[in-house]
């Protein structure tokens, strides 16, 4: 093997031991401003994952911002915070990584969607989330509910990245996992046998990776998880995400 050759390898190797380095030190959970105590930022948490806030923002389901999403926070039970933890360090030896699209979800926000499932005249973001399945219909196929478990604080909406040595991890695009987060359709199911073998085998690897760690997914969802042994099963909290205090 020629100089250059060996230079090129221990190159790309680089950014890929980096990665693995940070995550694989201790850190201590750091508390989410404006949240309670037991819970922390996932930002902070785990400095290099990716979060995608879509409620603090139109691009979601509903096309407003949701209430209680002040700021683009991801906050978690420090519980599930560390389990989650594990699950990345079990996905960077796989050169993956984990992209976060909602975590702690004020109960506030909740009731924004139920008001908008009443409201059958707003149809605008049908053809994106819910193309096939009638917005009645929403809340008896489960797409939608009074209560979320994302308001106890121990469930996460999530999916994969491909970590390569050229790109840095925080730019990543999610892995094709056969449907769009939020979509609701059968497509959507965690074990839907209307998506590609390959799209199916990265559902297939993040629920083995989360369920490993002791989350529960939803199988209608292949993005939801929740932390089986969760520290607050019985309180739905209603706290807003802020950064503020």
């Amino acid at each position: 093997m020629g100089q250059n050759t060996r230079i090129k390898r221990i190159l790309i190797l680089i950014p890929i031991c980096f990665v693995l380095l940070v995550y694989l030190m201790q850190r201590s959970p750091l508390p989410a401003r404006g949240s309670i105590d037991g819970f922390v930022d996932m930002k902070s948490f785990i400095p290099l994952i990716q979060l995608d806030i879509r409620y603090h923002t139109k691009d979601n389901f509903v096309g407003d911002p949701i209430e209680g999403y002040v700021s683009p926070l991801c906050l978690l039970t420090r519980e599930a915070a560390e389990a989650l933890l594990k699950v990345q360090r079990e996905l960077l030896q796989q050169n993956y990584s984990l992209k976060l699209y909602d975590c702690y979800r004020p109960q506030q926000a909740v009731d924004h969607f139920v008001r908008w499932a009443a409201d059958l005249s707003d149809t605008r973001m049908q053809d994106r989330y819910y193309p096939h399945v009638e917005k009645s219909q929403l809340f008896a196929q489960g797409y939608i509910a009074s209560r979320s478990s994302h308001s106890r604080g121990s469930a996460v909406d999530l999916t994969l990245v491909k970590l390569t040595p050229e790109t840095d991890p925080l730019e990543l695009t999610a892995v094709d996992m056969g449907s769009e987060f939020d979509f609701f359709d059968p497509i959507s199911h965690t074990l839907s046998d209307q998506i590609t073998v390959d799209q199916r085998a990265s559902r297939i690897r993040l629920k083995t990776a989360m369920e490993r760690q002791g989350f529960q997914n939803y199988a209608r969802e292949w993005w939801h998880y929740t932390l089986i042994r969760e520290p607050y099963p019985h309180t739905y909290f209603n706290f807003p995400l802020s950064s503020a205090g």
